[in-house]
């Protein structure tokens, strides 16, 4: 890790970051298990369902984080 601490600059851009990594890994996690479904079970085939992560979504998700980062 970096010896300087980090401006809220820094710190709100690497919560951004965090935050679309989670989703994606969420998607991606559900993407698999619908594509693992339809392996094992090809006569009840589930749709995999397009989904939008919104800009709203990563600051909500970053917010989350942050309010971690701040608790006492």
């Amino acid at each position: 890790m970096s010896d300087h601490n980090k401006s809220g600059f820094e710190i709100r851009a690497m919560l951004l970051s965090q935050a679309q990594g989670i989703l994606m890994d969420n998607y991606d996690r559900m993407k698999d298990s619908v594509y693992m479904h339809n392996e094992v079970f090809p006569n009840n085939m589930k749709e995999l369902p397009a989904i939008e992560i919104s800009a709203q979504d990563i600051i909500a998700t970053a917010k989350e984080l942050n309010s971690f980062v701040v608790e006492k």
